[in-house]
């Protein structure tokens, strides 16, 4: 073997995929509804995309940012006014982004401390592992960073009761994607603002699988109509070009001058070109409004059809990042699917996630639904015998 062993990989291979079909190397043909974690929200291999790389790639590769990089800056542009917010510094994941708005949190109040909370993913170097309120991701590494405290998820209680001047921010996703696609309450996440105003800390808002749509508005915190200062961003950015953003308010700019901060392939042109076709896609009023459109009819069939199966406990998300929680071992499903021709992706031992690209088609969703009523009904009776 040539690889490290750091995935649980599938046993197949997919060799070719359009829109939300692929195929793998025996010519099976599957529904995807992993979109690659939450990155193929156009589908695979979408066609403005592909044309914009293409025209990039008679240009130029790759610069570095020594250089002024027109392209990126129209992307960042297109970036930050969906957010309304004002600068973006662009990286290669979603784990960078969040580094880069930890470290800008720290530089720009002159203070130590990170609030996260349980059951939350803010990425695997020691910055964001140590961020992460998952004791799994933790694992083996010895000690992590000390300045980070959890809460608990949606406790607006505990929140109330921070009184420390030494935060600098607190960090939250809007919807927890592998901690179970757990919703934040909008009660929770104005307290949290609020103690925000009140300590002198900033907020940031970890974007990195809710973003660019994918939850019906360009970014999951304007459901809510919070004010974060800083929001991180990936997955679904560039169609599959590994890519991440940090954006800010124009504020902080003073505190990632010239030197402070950087990345060698961050934002370079083949990547910017992919989030300009990308984003000029995704943040279009019809677009969004058929991806709600899509979401609610999805969601509709989805509790109708599984309220009462038998292991199923929940169905629940936002736009169209779903969980359906079940009462056993979620992978025993995710495998059955497969086998049926739907591919699903777990978010914790107990939750099958659904992350359809945003521009499935209304057939696909019928297909999946059906799918996952026959599958689950199925495979529940198997597991109570």
């Amino acid at each position: 073997m040539s690889l490290f062993p750091t995935y649980n990989r599938f046993p197949f291979t997919i060799e070719s995929g359009e829109g939300t079909v692929v195929r793998d190397d025996h010519g099976k043909e599957y529904l995807d509804f992993v979109s690659g974690i939450a990155v193929c929200n156009l589908g695979h291999r979408p066609s403005v995309v592909k044309k914009a790389i293409q025209d990039q790639m008679e240009r130029v590769w790759h610069v570095s940012n020594l250089y002024q990089i027109p392209i990126q800056k129209e992307a960042a542009q297109l970036l930050t006014e969906a957010a309304g917010l004002d600068y973006a510094f662009f990286c290669n994941s979603g784990a960078e982004a969040n580094e880069a708005a930890i470290k800008l949190a720290r530089k720009h109040t002159g203070k130590d401390k990170i609030i996260t909370f349980q059951q939350s993913f803010h990425g695997r170097t020691f910055a964001t592992m140590s961020a992460t309120g998952q004791e799994k991701v933790q694992e083996g590494f010895g000690a992590l960073l000390p300045t980070f405290e959890h809460l608990p998820f949606n406790d607006t209680d505990a929140v109330l009761e921070l009184n420390d001047d030494s935060v600098a921010a607190i960090m939250v996703e809007v919807v927890q994607g592998e901690g179970g696609v757990v919703e934040a309450e909008e009660s929770f996440l104005q307290a949290i603002e609020n103690k925000c105003a009140e300590l002198g800390a900033l907020l940031i808002i970890d974007e990195v699988q809710t973003g660019a749509g994918r939850t019906g508005t360009p970014f999951a915190f304007q459901h809510y109509g919070l004010s974060p200062d800083i929001i991180t961003s990936a997955k679904g950015l560039g169609s599959g070009f590994p890519v991440g953003a940090m954006a800010g308010k124009a504020y902080l700019s003073e505190s990632f001058s010239a030197g402070s901060h950087g990345s060698t392939f961050g934002g370079n042109p083949l990547s910017s070109a992919a989030v300009k076709a990308t984003l000029s896609t995704i943040f279009n009023d019809q677009f969004l409004h058929e991806v709600n459109e899509k979401s609610s009819y999805f969601m509709k069939q989805l509790k109708e059809n599984l309220e009462n199966v038998q292991g199923v406990a929940e169905v629940r998300g936002k736009g169209l990042m779903i969980g359906i929680e079940v009462d056993e071992q979620a992978i025993d499903y995710v495998h059955k699917l497969r086998e049926k021709g739907l591919l699903a992706v777990l978010a914790g031992p107990k939750v099958v996630r659904l992350l359809p690209p945003l521009t499935v088609s209304y057939e696909e969703l019928d297909q999946a639904a059906e799918m996952l009523q026959t599958t689950l009904s199925k495979q529940s009776a198997n597991l109570k015998l």
